[in-house]
């Protein structure tokens, strides 16, 4: 039942004062988050200390004589309008405060429903990227199935190519060498020289050359002349390095990184990026970059073109024996292992003279029942170029971590008010966010996550946010992270398991890539779920380590080893 002014008693003499808090005490009362005895509570508060009972008014007053009425009149006015006054003035300040408090404490209930609702959305996406090792092992597992039904079916998803039948580096290959890292927009160019496996690179030189778009969209013919005309540039400069002349019996290492985005991958005329496992394809480009190269006077001959990874497997198997897997994490994912001959029941072409080969693994298009999966997850492949496939690249790259962040951050906003009540506009934009930005907000150790609030500026223009809302967004950023290296993790352990080097055989796994060598916390959470796997006992039997050398670096390493199969 609401207050109403009728229901005051008679017996009661009101002031403006008491009027006008009565019926802000009315209003309030109607207030969709002001109960009824919240009204009643402020109502009986103002009214005993403004109400007067008509009894004491009338036992005080005196009936001034008629000579007197006039004297009173006058003087009285004065006095009316100061009551007034004050009055008003109390009367002002009594509302405000009443309403002041209303609206705070309504602005507290609404803040706690959004951020207990914030807390439910990040605990649920919580759950629900768990990576338990019990689920780890299933995801291994599974993995291994589908690497071995790969070498026996054309059918799989993993294509599991085998991309380099020549022998791979021994550790006793010295001189200098070069290689060329095709990466999209742009290549690599290398130069190193090999001092053994007991030797680091030495006089190590890399240069980035942009191809411009009328090249890009031109023919392979175009673009391998290119490349031919800057290396034939990067040699002369480099020349009196090296002490040689003759250049003749060196191999150019030949390495290709496909594009990560499908966009440009499919603007590209000169490059068919989606053939590059078919043999007949390969050899054409080596052709036509080997005619460029004696055109432009580079007395070098290119006689394997392998993908990226394959040339980082290269580079681990030139330092130890015991390399056998190789992993690309960057904006991209990749694999690559070394496998015996005798396994690849698929296999066409030249036989390795060693009996094993290096295998393309395929894994971004793994795809399992076990995989944690949100709906975040789901949005992010229903909206992709490629929906239903490459479902653990879209958990793991690094073109995809800083996109399900977002998703996140936005249902926050949209469900939660976390940035408050206008949404940020930026915060809509898909892929705004990169796994660069990711990292520098998880890795925030300050203590109001000053890095976060300056790239929550940067990117989104999300201008003002308390520090207990951006370790909202770190939270995040952690759940994402940790989830994708302990897929990582389990990754690996599905192809030491399809090797059968679990229990009783040292393997050592080398990783590329901006992922694991910039984001320390992604490369912490990849190396303890490998441990946790294995346990105690067989921890030491699986070791991770970075690649030599760096990214486009294993072309020097397929060089040094087809240069050694030429001399032999």
């Amino acid at each position: 039942m609401q207050n109403s002014i009728c229901d005051l008693k008679p017996s009661y003499s009101l002031n403006p004062c008491a009027n006008v808090a009565i019926l802000v005490a009315v209003v309030l009362s109607n207030h969709s988050s002001f109960s009824v005895e919240d009204s009643e509570q402020t109502s009986q508060s103002l009214s005993a200390a403004i109400l007067v009972p008509l009894s004491d008014i009338q036992s005080t007053a005196s009936f001034p004589t008629r000579d007197s009425r006039q004297t009173f009149h006058n003087s009285g006015i004065e006095k009316m309008r100061k009551e007034v006054v004050a009055a008003a003035v109390t009367v002002t300040t009594a509302a405000a405060a009443v309403a002041a408090m209303v609206l705070v404490r309504h602005w507290k209930r609404q803040n706690e429903r959004s951020w207990r609702h914030a807390k439910r959305i990040l605990r649920k996406f919580a759950r629900e990227s768990a990576t338990p090792v019990t689920e780890l092992w299933l995801v291994a597992n599974d993995l291994a199935v589908d690497m071995q039904t790969g070498l026996i079916s054309e059918q799989s998803k993993l294509g599991m190519f085998p991309f380099y039948s020549g022998s791979l580096p021994t550790g006793d290959e010295k001189g200098v060498y070069y290689g060329i890292n095709l990466r999209g927009d742009n290549f690599l160019i290398l130069r190193a020289q090999l001092g053994g496996k007991n030797e680091i690179l030495s006089e190590f030189q890399r240069e980035e050359v942009q191809i411009p778009f009328r090249v890009i969209s031109a023919d392979s013919k175009e673009l391998f002349d290119l490349i031919a005309l800057e290396l034939s540039k990067f040699v002369s400069l480099h020349e009196d390095l090296t002490g040689k002349t003759k250049l003749e019996k060196l191999k150019l290492g030949f390495t290709i990184s496909p594009p990560v985005d499908q966009a440009a991958a499919s603007s590209c005329r000169g490059i068919d990026w989606r053939r590059l496992t078919d043999d007949t394809v390969r050899t054409q480009m080596m052709t036509e970059i080997n005619v460029a190269l004696l055109k432009h006077g580079v007395e070098m001959q290119v006689s394997a073109m392998v993908d990226e990874v394959i040339g980082c497997l290269a580079g681990a198997r030139y330092y130890s024996r015991e390399s056998v897997a190789a992993l690309s994490l960057g904006m991209a994912v990749n694999a690559a292992y070394i496998e015996s001959v005798q396994e690849v029941q698929k296999l066409q072409g030249q036989l390795s003279n060693s009996g094993e080969m290096a295998i393309s693994v395929n894994w971004g298009n793994f795809s399992s029942i076990h995989l944690p999966m949100t709906e975040f997850d789901a949005s992010l492949d229903s909206e992709s170029t490629n929906p239903g496939s490459g479902i653990f690249e879209k958990l793991i790259s690094g073109m995809y971590l800083g996109e399900i962040v977002r998703k996140v951050l936005l249902k926050m906003a949209q469900e939660a008010a976390l940035f408050g009540d206008n949404l940020p506009i930026k915060l809509t934009i898909p892929y705004l966010l990169r796994s660069h930005d990711v990292a520098i907000m998880h890795q925030d150790t300050s203590e109001d996550y000053e890095m976060v609030d300056e790239k929550l500026k940067e990117i989104f223009e999300i201008s003002s946010t308390t520090p207990v809302v951006r370790e909202i967004v770190a939270e995040v950023c952690d759940i994402v992270a940790e989830r994708g290296a302990r897929l990582v993790g389990a990754g690996i352990m599905g192809i030491v398991k399809k090797l059968g080097r679990i229990a009783n055989k040292k393997s050592v796994i080398t990783v590329e890539g901006g992922l694991y060598e910039h984001y320390r916390i992604f490369r912490n959470y990849l190396h303890s779920s490998v441990w946790e796997m294995l346990g105690s006992d067989l921890s030491d039997n699986v070791i991770i380590e970075h690649s030599h050398g760096g990214s486009g670096a294993g072309a020097l390493f397929i060089a040094a080893s087809q240069t050694r199969d030429a001399d032999s």
